[in-house]
């Protein structure tokens, strides 16, 4: 990256968690790659939530000791000046005056063999931007560089020419008006403090990065076979696009991702139905993950396997395999024991200290199935003569209804079957979005018994950084246009 974009860049992305506000979208051209946008005073609400939620933790409270009307601006150039042989460059007679709070880094195709990488500034006065980016740019410790100013923005580039390129083709099509750049970052949610693009191009671009690997490697032979499989490959060239939103709200953090739903409409995790079991686990559950299983899962994932041998092994030479080593039909007993959707869980009592005692026999953690339970059990009785003497304590397993509790502690496969109210519980609620028709879904509660605390280890420090913590919570799932994924981290 151009020394001149790196110092400016950099100072920005430093910071990025206090960023919030609207995209620089428009002085980029509709041939951008990928995009990431950031605001350095974003609005009231956006800030306050962010210094507000990030000050809860010490250890970042000592860094963020600023506060809501401070010009962070000003302190990111005091943090980064110490790095700048420009012992004349003063911030409120050189930058102050023209530098905005928006900006954006981006890879822009512009015909040429690589994407160009640019940076755009938000400006408040176009004279006073060209002679703070000369006065930049004549540092000996950053090189050359190059920009072009047009209207609020500067585009930084690695050549003036390179920069009134993109500006000049901004100006003819914009990425704001982009009609996938638009879909995606709707699809994304509400707008928070940075947001992400990935055109439709970027799955070209990829590819071909990829494929430069599969050359000598520094080796001096060509490899064996290609490092992206046939499938893989051909996927990733028909992608169309993905963006991200970062947000703060009510004390917490949120990171919503929609994508081309093409790999997600054929992973084995699109049941829709990953709640059906994690749902009704016990309600003070530490922490679960919940899947929700596609017909056919498994025949599926050998043959993806199979296809990434380069025709070497078949998936039916694969499933042989296995039916030999585990004594299962394949792929009916694997699909079987999964069910139509599964939870492993861990209870509220769990401590660390007893997986490293070694003795696992009192670990409260199941994997609950809901399924066909006598043919579930069946399965089981087939794989525990294969795995050894200690499958007789993890694959023990206790029935309701279609519901198959499998764990080492009879105690807490009780509590599992006695079938809780999980997804009625506040802390679920407040972090796992789209609950009843994800896919795949993992939770946490900090505030659940004492095993977070526990994690610290007498590491009073440690401790007080996790405290603040109240619930996590990630959940994918596919609609007709876009894969969604959401992670929410909240806090007391």
């Amino acid at each position: 990256m151009l020394g001149l974009a790196v110092v400016v860049g950099g100072a920005f992305g430093a910071y990025w968690y206090l960023s919030s506000g609207p995209q620089p979208a428009e002085a980029l051209p509709d041939t951008t790659i990928a995009y990431v946008s950031i605001d350095l005073d974003p609005s009231g609400a956006q800030k306050i939530e962010a210094l507000r939620t990030l000050k809860k933790f010490p250890a970042l409270a000592d860094q963020l000791d600023f506060n809501t009307d401070d010009d962070i601006r000003q302190r990111l150039f005091e943090e980064f000046r110490a790095d700048l042989d420009c012992p004349g460059l003063d911030y409120g007679d050189d930058i102050s005056p023209w530098l905005g709070d928006r900006a954006a880094l981006a890879a822009v195709d512009i015909g040429e063999t690589d994407p160009a990488a640019v940076f755009v500034l938000q400006v408040q006065d176009a004279d006073d931007a060209d002679a703070g980016l000369s006065k930049i740019r004549d540092c000996s410790s950053v090189g050359a560089g190059g920009w072009a100013i047009n209207g609020d923005w500067a585009v930084v580039a690695e050549t003036d020419d390179i920069a009134k390129t993109v500006s000049d083709s901004a100006e003819a099509a914009s990425l704001a008006d982009d009609d996938d750049y638009q879909k995606w970052t709707t699809a994304a949610g509400d707008q928070g403090i940075v947001t992400m693009y990935a055109a439709p191009a970027a799955g070209r671009y990829l590819v071909e990065a990829v494929d430069s690997l599969s050359g000598s490697m520094g080796l001096g032979y060509e490899p064996v076979q290609p490092i992206l499989p046939d499938d893989i490959r051909t996927s990733i060239e028909g992608f169309d696009g993905a963006a991200a939103t970062i947000r703060f709200d009510d004390g917490s953090l949120e990171v919503e991702l929609a994508s081309d739903p093409g790999l997600a409409q054929t992973s084995m995790f699109a049941g829709g139905n990953a709640s059906d079991v994690l749902a009704r686990l016990p309600d003070d559950t530490a922490a679960a993950v919940g899947v929700g299983f596609a017909d056919g899962w498994f025949g599926d994932l050998v043959d993806a396997v199979a296809s990434q041998s380069d025709g070497s092994t078949s998936a039916a030479e694969l499933i042989a395999q296995m039916e030999s080593d585990t004594g299962l039909d394949l792929p009916a007993d694997a699909e079987t024991l999964a069910g139509d959707s599964a939870a492993l869980s861990f209870g509220s009592d769990f401590d660390v200290e007893v997986i490293n005692s070694g003795d696992w026999s009192d670990l409260p953690i199941a994997l609950a199935v809901k399924g066909d339970a006598d043919a579930i059990q069946a399965v089981l009785a087939k794989v525990q003569p294969t795995l050894g003497p200690w499958a007789g304590t993890f694959l023990d397993a206790d029935t309701d209804g279609d519901l198959v509790v499998i764990g080492p502690q009879a105690p807490y496969r009780d509590q599992v079957l006695a079938h809780g109210d999980l997804g009625d519980s506040a802390v679920f609620k407040d972090v796992v979005r789209e609950a009843d028709r994800a896919d795949a879904i993992g939770f946490v509660n900090f505030d659940t018994g004492d095993w977070l605390l526990n994690l610290a280890n007498g590491d009073d420090r440690l401790a007080q950084n996790l405290e603040p913590l109240s619930g996590a919570g990630i959940s994918s799932w596919t609609d007709d246009t876009a894969s969604h994924t959401v992670l929410r981290i909240t806090t007391n």
